[in-house]
C-alpha cells in the first residue's frame, strides 16, 4: 500500500496538522495521515477520535503492538520499513479491524479527471459516487465527489458514526474532485458528504452521483453495486431501432408508478416494481399500447412533485424497490414487447438542504444570480448548463438511464423553460445572453449536444421534447439547425382540441377552426399528441369531466375525442385513467378508480380505446406517414354548420382509411362523403356502437361507394353519421 506521498515530516510543524484535524479543517489529510518517512523509518499516523485504543497489525493480522496516543484521537507508531498493515481499533461499542484508508494511493485516474473537466465523461455513473472497488487486492468502496470550492470534504455514515473528522478526503486540485477509498465497506452502506465551505460547515449533502438512495423521507445515499442485473431482453434491443422508427406506431400509456394501483384499497401501499411487472405489463399489453412512459423515477424528496423535482439524477427512487428491481421491471416490459420511456428533468432541481443547491458553499450546479438560477414558477434552482462540468453531469445522467437500464427513450421535461432566459419572468427580472437576446444559448448547445451523443451512442433511443412554444426545428436534425429531438409534444393541438371539445355542441360551429388549425402545422415537426397528467390536475378536472352535456353526451364526447385523437396525424400519449373515463381528478396519493370498470359506460370507453390501439397498430395508413403531408388528405374541413370533419389517412402501397367525425348529438342520415374508390367499403369502427355503450346509431358493416363525384373525389359514400361519434372505414379487400 502506498498513499502516494513521498515527502518527510520535516517540511512543516506537525502541530499545525494536528490542530487542523482537531478542528476538522484539514484539507490534505494524506500529507499527514498514513505511512510517512521520518529519519529513515516509517511513522504511521491514524486519526480515530473517540477510540479507546488502536493496535497495529501486520498483513497477516498479527499484532505488531499498540499505537501511541500523544494527542487524544491521534495514534502513531514507527516501523523500520514500509509494509502492508492493518488497524485494530477498540471502540466503546466493540472492536473494528480494517486497513488504513490513508495508506492507499490515488485511485482516480488522470483520464477520468480530464474527461470530467471537459464535460465529456460519458460513464460518470461508473466512476463518480460510491463505487465498490478493490485497491491493492483489498475490497472496499471508492468515493468520488466534485466540490472545487470546499475547504474539506469527508465521507460520513453509520460506519463512522456520522463523524466528519474520521474520513476526510483527498483533493485532486486540477479538477476540484475529492476522492477516498474506504476499505471493507460494501453495497448497502448509507452515506453522505460533510463539506466545509469557505464560510463554514454545510448541511450534510447527498451524493450527486449516487446510484441508490434511502427511501424518503430519509435522504441518505446508498452504496450500490451498479446495475447488477442479468438482462434477458436481447431480442427487443436488437429490433428496437426499427420498432421505434417514425413509420411505426407509437402509442404511449403515461403512468405514475405510485398511484396506478395500490396493494389493498384506495389508501393502500403503492405496488412494487415486481408487482407492477405482474399487473401493469399485462394490462398495457391487453390495451394495445406500444410503450409505457413513467413520470420521473429519479429519486426526489417530495412525492407531491410527482418526480419533477429530482435530486438524484442517477438513482431510481427507493419507493418501489431496489435498482435491480427497477431493472427487472424494464426487462419484463421488453420481454412483453413494450418499450419504456422515462420523464427526465434537466431544467431545474429543488432547494432541499441535502441536495445540489450551493453544494460546496457556492453556486456550483446552478447559476449564481437569481435572475438566471432561480425558477419563479417552481421555486427551484436552474442548472447552469454553461458550466462544462454541469453540462457533462447531465449528459452522463441521460446516458446512464439509456445504457445501464436499457431505457428506450427520454421525454425531456420543461424544454421551453430551458430555451428562454425570460421564461415566466417579468421585464427587468432576467439577464440577456451575450448577444443581448432572450435565448439561453448554453441550454441550446446542451440539448443539441445531448441529442447528437444519444443518437451516436444509443441508436434507436427516442428523445422527446416537452416544448410548448413555436421554437423552430425542435425535432429537426442539428446539422440542419434544429435541436435534434426525435419527437415533440404538440401542446398547441392539445390546448385547441380540448377547448373545442369542452364547448357545448351548439356552439362548436363557431370554433370550427380549433380542429382544422392543427393540420396547418401538423407536419412541421415530428409530433406526439399528448393528453398528459398536466391536463387532469390542479382544478382542471378529469378528461371525462371536461366533456359537456348530460351523462350520455359526456361519454359519447369522450369516445369521440379519443377516436379523433387516434385517427389524427401524430403519435399518441394518454395518461392513465383517461382510458376508462375516471370522473375525479388524478391524485398522486390515491390509486385510480378501478371500480368504475364495473359500469357499462366506463367499460365501453375502455374497450373502445383497446380497439383504437388495435386499429392504429394494424392499419399502416394510421401511423406510417404520421409526419408527412402525403399521409393526410382533407375531404371535408369546411362543414362548420354541421360540425362534421372527414379526411383520408394514407400509408405506403396504397393503404388508406376514411375517417369521419360528427361533433354534434344529431344523427346525420344519408350524409355524402367523397372517396377515391368505388365499390365496397367496410366500417372498421363506430364509436357509438352498442359494444362501446353507445346508442348503436350510424353506419355499420359494409357499404357501397357510388360512382358519383363529391369533395373532389370520383366516388362517394352515403353514410349515416352517428351522434357525437367517429366512423373509420376502409375499402373492402384492403387486407
Amino acid at each position: 500500500m502506498n498513499n502516494g506521498t513521498t515527502g518527510t515530516d520535516n517540511a512543516h510543524d506537525p502541530n499545525l496538522d494536528i490542530q487542523a484535524l482537531i478542528r476538522a479543517e484539514h484539507g490534505n489529510p494524506f500529507a499527514f495521515l498514513g505511512p510517512h518517512e521520518q529519519h529513515g523509518s516509517i511513522i504511521i499516523r491514524t486519526w480515530q477520535p473517540g477510540a479507546l485504543d488502536v493496535e497495529l497489525l501486520d498483513e497477516n493480522g498479527q499484532s505488531v503492538g499498540r499505537m501511541d496516543e500523544h494527542t487524544p484521537g491521534l495514534f502513531t507508531r514507527t516501523i523500520e520499513q514500509r509494509r502492508p498493515y492493518r488497524l485494530r481499533i477498540h471502540w466503546s461499542g466493540g472492536v473494528q479491524e480494517t486497513e488504513d484508508p490513508y495508506a492507499f494511493g490515488p485511485q482516480l485516474g488522470d483520464l477520468d479527471i480530464y474527461l470530467f473537466g471537459e464535460g465529456n465523461h460519458r460513464h460518470l455513473g461508473r466512476c463518480f459516487g460510491a463505487q465498490p472497488w478493490q485497491a491493492d487486492g483489498i475490497p472496499g468502496v471508492r468515493f468520488v465527489v466534485w466540490a472545487p470550492n470546499a475547504r474539506r470534504v469527508s465521507v460520513v455514515g453509520h460506519f463512522n458514526s456520522w463523524d466528519g473528522r474520521r474520513h476526510p478526503m483527498r483533493l485532486h486540485p486540477s479538477g476540484g474532485i475529492w476522492e477516498l477509498f474506504i476499505p471493507r465497506l460494501g453495497p448497502g452502506e448509507v452515506y453522505k458528504y460533510e463539506i466545509l465551505g469557505r464560510e463554514g460547515l454545510l448541511p450534510l449533502k447527498a451524493d450527486p452521483v449516487a446510484q441508490a438512495t434511502e427511501k424518503p423521507p430519509a435522504t441518505g445515499s446508498v452504496v450500490a453495486a451498479g446495475v447488477n442485473f442479468q438482462w434477458d431482453d436481447q431480442q427487443w434491443m436488437a429490433q428496437r431501432n426499427d420498432a421505434q422508427s417514425r413509420t411505426k406506431p407509437l402509442s404511449i400509456y403515461e403512468v405514475h408508478a405510485g398511484s396506478w394501483r395500490h396493494r389493498n384499497d384506495i389508501d393502500g401501499e403503492p405496488l412494487s416494481w415486481a408487482e407492477l411487472s405482474e399487473q401493469l405489463i399485462p394490462y398495457v399489453q391487453d390495451m394495445g399500447f406500444t410503450h409505457i412512459e413513467l413520470l420521473p423515477v429519479m429519486e426526489h424528496p417530495f412525492g407531491g412533485s410527482w418526480g419533477y423535482q429530482p435530486l438524484s439524477q442517477f438513482a431510481p427512487t427507493a419507493r418501489y424497490g431496489t435498482p435491480e428491481d427497477f431493472a427487472g421491471f424494464i426487462n419484463a416490459c421488453h420481454q412483453a414487447g413494450i418499450g419504456v420511456i422515462l420523464d427526465w428533468v434537466p431544467a431545474h432541481f429543488p432547494g432541499d438542504a441535502h441536495g445540489l443547491g450551493r453544494f460546496d458553499g457556492t453556486a456550483l450546479y446552478e447559476y449564481a444570480h437569481p435572475f438566471e438560477g432561480w425558477h419563479p414558477d417552481w421555486d427551484t434552482h436552474i442548472y447552469n448548463l454553461g458550466r462544462t462540468e454541469v453540462h457533462g453531469f447531465m449528459l452522463a445522467s441521460a446516458l446512464h438511464w439509456l445504457r445501464e437500464y436499457h431505457i428506450d427513450g427520454l421525454r425531456v421535461d420543461a424544454v421551453a423553460s430551458m430555451l428562454y432566459r425570460d421564461y415566466s419572468r417579468k421585464s427587468g427580472e432576467w439577464i440577456p445572453n451575450r448577444h443581448g437576446g432572450r435565448e439561453n444559448l448554453e441550454a441550446i448547445d446542451f440539448l443539441r449536444h445531448l441529442n447528437d451523443v444519444v443518437a451516436t451512442e444509443v441508436p434507436g433511443a427516442l428523445m422527446i421534447a416537452e416544448e410548448s412554444t413555436a421554437w423552430p426545428g425542435v425535432s429537426q436534425p442539428t446539422r440542419e439547425g434544429g435541436l435534434g429531438f426525435a419527437g415533440k409534444w404538440n401542446m398547441g393541438w392539445m390546448h385547441d382540441t380540448l377547448s373545442y371539445i369542452g364547448e357545448d355542441p351548439l356552439n362548436r360551429r363557431y370554433h370550427h377552426q380549433q380542429i382544422t388549425f392543427g393540420l396547418l402545422y401538423a407536419f412541421t415537426e415530428h409530433f406526439i399528441l399528448p393528453v398528459s397528467h398536466d391536463e387532469v390536475v390542479h382544478g382542471k378536472g378529469s378528461l371525462l369531466g371536461k366533456m359537456p352535456g348530460d351523462r350520455w353526451q359526456q361519454f359519447a364526447n369522450l369516445r369521440l375525442y379519443l377516436s379523433f385523437m387516434w385517427s389524427h396525424p401524430g403519435k399518441k400519449l394518454l395518461f392513465m385513467g383517461c382510458e376508462f373515463g375516471q370522473w375525479r381528478e388524478w391524485s398522486h396519493d390515491r390509486q385510480l378508480d378501478w371500480y368504475l370498470l364495473n359500469y357499462d359506460e366506463h367499460r365501453g370507453t375502455h374497450d373502445l380505446l383497446r380497439d383504437l390501439n388495435r386499429l392504429y397498430r394494424e392499419h399502416p395508413a394510421l401511423h406510417q406517414r404520421d409526419d408527412s403531408a402525403d399521409g393526410f388528405q382533407w375531404l371535408i374541413g369546411d362543414d362548420s354548420s354541421n360540425s362534421v370533419y372527414a379526411w383520408l389517412r394514407r400509408g405506403d402501397d396504397g393503404a388508406m382509411v376514411l375517417v369521419v367525425h360528427n361533433f354534434t348529438p344529431v344523427v346525420r342520415s344519408d350524409y355524402r362523403v367523397g372517396v377515391p374508390r368505388s365499390g365496397q367499403w367496410r366500417v372498421l369502427l363506430n364509436s357509438d356502437a352498442h359494444m362501446f355503450s353507445g346508442s348503436g346509431a350510424g353506419s355499420h358493416g359494409e357499404l357501397v361507394a357510388e360512382e358519383q363525384d363529391s369533395h373532389g373525389q370520383p366516388s362517394s359514400l352515403r353514410l349515416d353519421l352517428p351522434p357525437l361519434a367517429t366512423l373509420i372505414l376502409e375499402p373492402a379487400g384492403s387486407d
